[in-house]
């Protein structure tokens, strides 16, 4: 019996000492794991610090694709504040706020640490017309539209100040558009391309009148009727009616009309209608 306590005893004895060496184990254990997730935060809260790893000033940001505004102007666009750590800067967020700016219409934001600083590649909007608001008093007008502002290729309408605000001595284009915005944009990326193509001058659009497109050229108003697929040809036969002036006073002319492209005519200010021959 004395043999079997004594065994007990020892076994009870040995279990202690393994559970205690246990315990310092876990707890060594657990030091260390604080120690490393502290040494980790150190470490990121130092390196988010370093003097290296910071902007300090705009000309730090490099802008890339601009061809109408300069990198100062764009530069003038961004949301940041000065110094700022290159590791808080977030890419996305800087692209998407540029976007949101009327002469931008797509942004890249890309960091690099060495040296730090950020690199920005945009694609500007080309303002191509000057655009109006319809004449008529009575004309119900958006907000958007209730001013003049600027218009780009697709159409896309842009306040003047988005551009003379940021670069004063911007060139504006002479083109001018008159009408709603809202009515004219689904076809005028095809009538901005084709006038600017056109070989005969034009000065002013008046998409005031769905049914009559009306442009003011070097030739004099042309009426055009609503705008449709022969409207190139029409640009066309204007092309060939270059020598107008020189047969018929201008100041006798009321408008050229080439509603009807197979048969152009010349509307006078007497109100009399002539045919005008065009060669096929």
């Amino acid at each position: 019996m004395a043999n079997i306590a004594s065994v007990s005893q020892n076994e009870l004895t040995s279990r202690r000492k393994k559970l205690r060496r246990a315990r310092r184990i876990k707890s060594f254990q657990s030091l260390w794991r604080t120690l490393f997730v502290g040494g980790m935060a150190t470490s990121l809260v130092w390196a988010i610090t370093l003097p290296h790893w910071v902007i300090r000033q705009p000309e730090q940001i490099v802008i890339e694709g601009n061809h109408f505004l300069s990198a100062k102007a764009i530069r003038s666009l961004l949301q940041l504040s000065y110094p700022q750590s290159i590791l808080q800067v977030q890419p996305q967020a800087i692209a998407k706020s540029l976007e949101s700016q009327g002469p931008i219409a797509k942004a890249t934001v890309s960091r690099q640490l060495l040296p730090p600083g950020l690199t920005i590649q945009v694609k500007e909007r080309k303002p191509v017309a000057i655009a109006q608001p319809p004449n008529s008093q009575n004309a119900k007008t958006s907000n958007q539209t209730a001013s003049a502002g600027l218009l780009d290729e697709q159409g896309v309408w842009m306040p003047k100040s988005s551009y003379t605000q940021l670069e004063q001595n911007l060139e504006l284009p002479t083109l001018k558009v008159i009408g709603k915005n809202d009515q004219y944009r689904p076809y005028w990326s095809e009538v901005y391309q084709a006038v600017n193509h056109s070989a005969v001058k034009v000065f002013e659009i008046d998409l005031q009148n769905p049914g009559n497109l009306i442009l003011k050229t070097e030739l004099g108003n042309v009426h055009f009727g609503p705008h449709g697929s022969r409207f190139t040809e029409q640009l066309g036969i204007l092309d060939r009616m270059r020598e107008l002036p020189t047969q018929i006073s201008p100041s006798k002319i009321a408008y050229i009309d080439l509603k009807n492209p197979d048969f152009p005519a010349i509307q006078m200010t007497k109100g009399n209608e002539t045919p005008y021959p065009t060669t096929h």
